[in-house]
């Protein structure tokens, strides 16, 4: 992991942290929830967000005043609001996409929920969605979103990614590790 991605998200986990307990100690986690997907979707759909929030030649005054336009318009809440103030105070907005990403995991897992990315190499049938989805709640005790992608390129079988557990049963990865006991031996 490159340096500053990993600064990024140490700053960004401390500052959900923060958000976070005090959502919960004012007991706001469901408008902390709304307020992260406003952010999501903003993230993800405005271009001038993004350059806002990576751009440093935007002063500490411009940033502010763009941040709470944007929480005003959005109705955001106070705590979120005043955290991105204070994120734009300190020329730290460029870690808000790793602080939403950090909200929404704190929040799923508030909530007993995790989220299997899952890849194959065709794509799954509804039955076997059920089916992994079922088989992995058990095995995990929470309540599992599948994130199911295509990738030819594994052949056949599963690679399935639950937190830092990886279950890979994929054709491909059975045929490398053959191979290389191949080599092992002559």
């Amino acid at each position: 992991m490159s340096e500053p991605v990993s600064i990024s998200r140490g700053i960004a986990a401390r500052y959900a942290t923060a958000v976070f307990e005090l959502a919960k100690e004012s007991k706001t986690i469901e408008s902390l929830d709304g307020d992260v997907a406003v952010l999501s979707a903003a993230l993800s759909e405005s271009d001038d967000l993004n350059a806002l929030i990576s751009s440093p030649v935007v002063s500490r005054e411009q940033s502010a005043a763009a941040i709470a336009g944007l929480a005003k318009k959005a109705k955001l809440s106070d705590v979120i609001s005043n955290t991105l103030a204070l994120m734009a105070q300190k020329r730290r907005l460029f870690v808000l996409p790793q602080l939403v990403l950090a909200l929404e995991a704190m929040l799923a897992d508030e909530r007993g929920e995790v989220t299997a990315e899952v890849v194959s190499a065709k794509a799954l049938t509804k039955t076997q969605e059920t089916k992994l989805t079922k088989s992995l709640s058990e095995q995990f005790g929470k309540t599992v979103t599948l994130n199911a992608t295509v990738d030819e390129a594994i052949i056949g079988g599963l690679i399935i990614k639950v937190g830092s557990k990886m279950i890979d049963t994929s054709i491909a990865s059975k045929l490398n590790s053959l191979q290389n006991a191949m080599k092992e031996v002559g």
